[in-house]
Order: C-alpha cells, then structure tokens, then sequence
C-alpha cells in the first residue's frame, strides 16, 4: 500500500510541475507575441517613411519656404514684461483685469482697449495679446507654505503636507506674477502700464484695505515701542536697586561682593528683559517689512522696459512650424490613402 501511495504522489506532484512548466512557457511566448507584434509595427512604420521619404522632404521644403516667406513679410512682434506683487487679496481682479484686456485685443475691439489701457486708438491696434502668468520658484513655494502652516493650529498643522499644499496650489497663491505684453510697437507697454496698476489702486475696496492695515500696523507700532520703553524703565530700575544693595554690603564692610538671593532674582530678571528687548525689537523689523510690502496696493517689482524684446521663439516662427505642420499633413494623407487602398484589397 506504501508503494502505491508514493507511486500516487509522485504523480500528482509531476502533473502539477508539468502545469506549472506551461503556464510559464505559454506567459513567455504571451510576452514575446507582444514584443515581436511591437518589433512587427515599428518595421512596418520604419517601410513606410522609407517608402514615402521623398514626399516628406518635399512638404519640409515647401514649408520652409512659405513659412520663411510670411517671416521675412510680416511685421516684427515685441514682448515686454512686468513683475509685480498684488496685496490685500487683488490678485484675482488683476487676473480678471488682463483676462478683460487680452479679450479686447483678441476681438480687436481697439475703441474700448484704447479706453481701459489710456492710450490711442493707433497705439491699441498694435497691441496682439495681454498675457499674465504666475512668477514663482520651489524656494518661494516653500517659505509661502511655511508662512501658511505658521497660521494653522497644531492639529491642521500635524495633517498637512508640502504634497498636499502642491496639489492645492494655483497661480492666484503666487506671490510675484508677470504680465506680458506683445504688441507691434516696441513701447507701446510701457504707455499701458500706469493704466494697468491704477485699474487695481484706484478700488475702493483695496483702498479701504490698505488704510485699514495702515492704521492696525501703525497701532501695533506704537504698542511695542511703548513696550520698549517701559522695559527701559524697569531695567534702570533694576540697576538702581543693585546699586544700592552694592553701597549697603560696602557699608557692612564686606571685602567682596556676594550676591543675594534678592539680587540673583534680579539677575534672572533682567535676563527676561533683555530677551523680551530682543523680542520686541525682532517685531518693529517685522512691522518695518510688513509697511514696506503692502505700502502700495500692487507693489511693481519690475517695470515695463521703455523699448520690448524682439520674439525670436524658435516655436513661434513660421519657417519651424510650417514645415512641421506639411510634414503632419502629408503623413495624414498617406496614412489615409494606404487604409484605403488596404480596404479595396481586403474586400476584393
């Protein structure tokens, strides 16, 4: 019976090494059907540019010259940029505001881009977009999401990643953004400028927001500096105290000094007040920075040159999409007279 048992099992064990041999072999000739299909495409894709090579040389020459054709005849387009800082939460209505601009020039609608931007008719027909775009780095992100989880609670701040912050972040959180300004007339940007910053300053809303954090930084201000000056007095206070425990231990006739337990509690107070002291004084810097960057509704970090840059973006000229596109072109037409010529001979 022993025999036969093992006879058994050693059956089973080779039917089951035999099923597991194939369920491998077939996995591997799976993958190389996939590898040898993909093999199989890529040389049929190489026969055909092979094939029809000289018909694409063709289209990228007639291209070249048509599109370096309309570059040489076509008028020059200048861009220039500005950097600014929106506060007081104007970010959103200085992205509208360009929105609106970009909108009358793409429509063509000089009479009321003339009318918003404060320049002449002749001088908005020159102008060919209004483009704004965040202005940002990793560093920045990164001191904006410290500043950001600063003013969270523990818990909130337990719970929120960098990660997570990425994820939420939009060009409105930015705190630098640039405008460009592409135009025919290589200074007509400059001419918008005054126009563009005073569409935000002259807000009733952002006015009232800025008056208000004038008045909350000037009275925080005047609190820490009356602070300082009373741990003034309490500083000169303490040193008359010592001073006086020093000519009462000379008067006792004590050849050194040693200190009481009064005045190593003072000791340890006027420690306090020089951390405080440094503390108070840390805050009138902070204060001083906070009225440097919000002493304009939008702060221009950098101005609008007097004179825009030639665009010479290898992408945006004809003479490199041109030749791009009848290449495109051409493929598409290839592709779809050999599915044709295909399908006749499949249903032949």
């Amino acid at each position: 019976m022993g025999t036969k048992e093992n006879t058994s099992e050693e059956i089973d064990l080779g039917q089951l090494f035999k099923l597991v041999g194939d369920g491998i072999n077939r996995l591997f000739l799976f993958i190389g059907a996939i590898f040898k299909g993909i093999f199989h495409s890529v040389i049929l894709f190489l026969q055909f540019l092979r094939k029809h090579f000289l018909k694409f040389v063709i289209a990228a020459i007639i291209g070249l010259f048509i599109g370096w054709y309309f570059d040489a005849t076509s008028e020059p387009i200048f861009r220039s940029s500005m950097i600014v800082e929106p506060n007081f939460n104007s970010t959103q209505q200085l992205y509208n505001n360009i929105e609106f601009y970009n909108e009358l020039a793409r429509e063509e609608d000089y009479n009321n881009l003339a009318a918003a931007l404060k320049v002449s008719n002749k001088k908005a027909e020159t102008i060919k977009s209004i483009m704004i775009e965040a202005f940002t780095d990793e560093n920045q992100k990164l001191k904006q999401f410290s500043d950001f989880v600063g003013t969270l609670d523990s818990t909130s701040r337990a719970n929120l990643s960098y990660k997570e912050y990425l994820n939420n972040f939009n060009n409105i959180q930015a705190r630098f953004h640039k405008i460009n300004i592409e135009a025919l007339d290589p200074e007509v940007a400059k001419t918008c400028q005054n126009a563009i910053v005073r569409s935000i300053t002259s807000n009733d809303y952002f006015q009232l927001q800025k008056v208000t954090n004038d008045m909350n930084l000037k009275l925080n201000d005047s609190i820490v500096r009356n602070q300082l000056i009373e741990i003034d007095s309490l500083k000169l206070f303490y040193k008359k105290i010592k001073l006086l425990e020093v000519q009462k231990e000379e008067k006792s006739s004590r050849t050194s000094i040693n200190l009481s337990s009064e005045n190593q509690q003072l000791d340890q107070s006027e420690i306090v007040l020089l951390k405080q002291t440094k503390s108070l004084s840390n805050e009138i810097f902070e204060i001083n920075e906070r009225k440097a960057d919000t002493r304009h509704i939008i702060n221009v970090i950098s101005d609008f040159p007097f004179r825009g840059a030639l665009i010479k973006d290898f992408f945006k000229q004809k003479k490199v999409v041109l030749p791009i596109l009848f290449i495109g072109l051409t493929f598409l037409v290839l592709v779809v007279l050999s599915l044709n010529s295909y399908l006749k001979k499949y249903n032949a």
